[in-house]
């Protein structure tokens, strides 16, 4: 009588009930356990398992544009002039955008007034559509 036949009608053929079904005995298969049973043997033996990893730029080395657009400029000019942050002179609305804490003009929106607007960065968009309204983006130059 071999060994199998003997074990015929005993269900688990002398194995218990965990030891040959799935990965019962061994706390499951691969990392499984990691953040539970095993936690222990994660931390000892791969501490930088979990986390992040790579390069991160100091902040304080980070350039970060404080921007606004076109269109929210156009809205607004007539708040700006009554609180006195901004000047008219002639037809033109003369803006230091530095003054005001932006340092970058983008071109989303629209604008019909004529506005000179002295900034340190904008888009071609933006510059194309302050042109277009009668009014000019001084930039400083380059090399400075």
């Amino acid at each position: 009588m071999g060994r199998t036949k003997k074990f015929r009608g005993s269900r688990t053929h002398g194995h218990g009930k965990k030891a040959r079904r799935g990965a019962g005995k061994r706390g499951g298969r691969g990392m499984a356990g990691g953040h539970k049973h095993r936690y222990m043997y994660i931390i000892k033996y791969m501490p930088d398992h979990f986390g992040r990893r790579g390069f991160g730029r100091h902040p304080s080395l980070r350039k970060v544009h404080r921007t606004i657009n076109v269109g929210d400029l156009a809205r607004y000019l007539k708040k700006w002039e009554e609180l006195g942050v901004i000047k008219k002179e002639k037809k033109e609305y003369v803006i230091d955008l530095g003054e005001l804490g932006y340092d970058k003009l983008l071109g989303a929106g629209k604008i019909d007034l004529p506005v000179r607007v002295r900034v340190e960065n904008a888009s071609s968009i933006a510059v194309k559509k302050v042109a277009d309204a009668g009014g000019s983006v001084e930039l400083p130059e380059e090399g400075n």
